[in-house]
């Protein structure tokens, strides 16, 4: 038998090997905006990953992003967790957005290495719905722990980091970066595993 012959009847035959054509069915939350489901893997925020976001200015509408997936999560009495955010969640403001205060965790973590650890322990606990860390970190054993723990969770991750890190390289399922542009905020899909790299006008409605 040729060699090809006795690959295809392997592929054919043997459910545990991959070739690589097939992408697995990924679990996802609805993102609220169709035309970033679109460009997503399972058309929505995937579960079980690391979701970097990438914003590059501060207070573009980088938390509002989020609000159609945590609301849900909310209503469902999951816990949505901020760690280490850049300033202090402002209890009126996340009311107003629809996220009971009863459900927020806020971890005020002294090192970005407290900060990754706590975001560990909570993602494979499976403790919340959602968990919002704010990190630099440029490790990547750091990146792929917390990745592992998103999966072993099976929570949504998603990680803030700083424009200055656009281009490093990361373990992460999704990275997308975010800009203000003409009223509204351009989401850049810099990777998507088993989604599409694009780009998508999203408009979102501020929350006073």
């Amino acid at each position: 038998m040729q060699r090809a012959d006795v690959i295809a009847n392997l592929l054919r035959t043997t459910p545990d090997v991959w070739s690589g054509r097939d992408v697995a069915a990924t679990h996802s939350r609805d993102t609220g905006f169709a035309a970033l489901n679109a460009l997503l893997p399972g058309h929505g925020w995937p579960l079980s990953s690391l979701i970097e976001l990438i914003p590059l200015m501060e207070g573009i509408g980088e938390l509002q992003l989020l609000l159609p997936a945590l609301r849900p999560l909310c209503r469902e009495g999951r816990d949505i967790v901020f760690i280490r955010p850049p300033h202090l969640p402002y209890p009126p403001a996340l009311a107003t957005a629809g996220l009971p205060l009863n459900r927020i965790i806020w971890i005020d973590a002294q090192t970005d290495e407290a900060a990754r650890w706590s975001a560990e322990q909570i993602l494979r606990e499976g403790m919340a719905g959602a968990v919002l860390l704010w990190s630099d970190t440029t490790k990547d054993i750091a990146l792929r722990r917390l990745q592992l723990a998103a999966r072993e969770g099976k929570s949504l991750l998603f990680l803030y980091r700083s424009a200055s890190l656009l281009q490093a390289s990361s373990p992460a399922t999704v990275r997308i970066s975010l800009r203000p542009q003409a009223g509204s905020l351009h989401v850049e899909v810099i990777k998507s595993r088993g989604g599409k790299s694009a780009s998508a006008q999203l408009q979102l409605y501020r929350v006073a």
